[in-house]
């Protein structure tokens, strides 16, 4: 349940962190803290958190890194909070896996809704919500989409995706064989929370791919390029 959640707020700076606190507890959801990129790394390995709260500028490994070696282990949900001025570093954090951003000096009611937004897509994919014809689970040749638990399997082995990932996957497995433009994507998958940066689109199917083919070749070939459009999630054939 949301009200149950656990989330790590990181920031170096102790005011930022008793703000975020105070607002989350609020919501009774069970905060912990950390202070610079290596106790958050550490704590985050450690700790199945729902959320994690994570400031791009850290003493010592800066979030970007934080998220990059998070990423090999877990796949956490990860919220970065961005200067105004840091606009390349967010879509640096885009690309090492980070789910949405925060740009400082942000509303605390803001970090309640966009947590509360994530909680909700960690769980189930709630931009489908319109489409009536969606189905609760999608089953293809070598890979199974279960909307009900949020989880992907391939040859019968789970994978474990970012929600962003598995937004990403799930939004071009409900039209198979279609291409989708880069555009598209990013309009439909990232929607509010990102502004522009095509490269997220290649990042975001790379690191879908490379997740796939650990566990299934075939499954990992399903998601196709289509050169100088975008992509398709592909069917046909098998």
């Amino acid at each position: 349940m949301e009200q149950e959640a656990r989330i790590l707020v990181v920031d170096d700076e102790d005011r930022i962190r008793r703000l975020i606190r105070m607002y989350l507890e609020r919501e009774n959801y069970i905060i912990d803290e950390a202070e610079d990129g290596d106790e958050a790394l550490k704590k985050a390995i450690d700790v199945d958190y729902d959320v994690i709260l994570l400031d791009l500028m850290l003493p010592g490994m800066d979030g970007i890194e934080v998220c990059k070696e998070l990423r090999e282990k877990k796949a956490t949900p990860v919220i970065m909070l961005t200067a105004k001025g840091e606009e390349a570093n967010r879509v640096q954090g885009f690309e090492v896996g980070t789910d949405d951003y925060i740009v400082k000096p942000f509303s605390p009611r803001e970090v309640v809704l966009r947590v509360k937004a994530l909680l909700r897509r960690s769980s189930s994919t709630k931009f489908l919500e319109t489409d009536t014809s969606a189905r609760n689970v999608l089953v293809f040749p070598h890979m199974t989409i279960d909307n009900d638990a949020h989880r992907v399997t391939a040859e019968g082995k789970e994978v474990a995706l970012t929600p962003k990932e598995y937004e990403l996957l799930n939004y071009m497995a409900q039209s198979p064989d279609k291409v989708f433009h880069r555009e598209q994507l990013l309009k439909e998958v990232w929607q509010y929370e990102f502004f522009g940066d095509l490269r997220t689109v290649d990042t975001h199917v790379k690191r879908l791919r490379e997740k796939l083919s650990k566990v299934s070749a075939n499954a990992a070939g399903m998601i196709v390029t289509v050169w100088g459009i975008g992509y398709k999630f592909e069917v046909s054939g098998e």
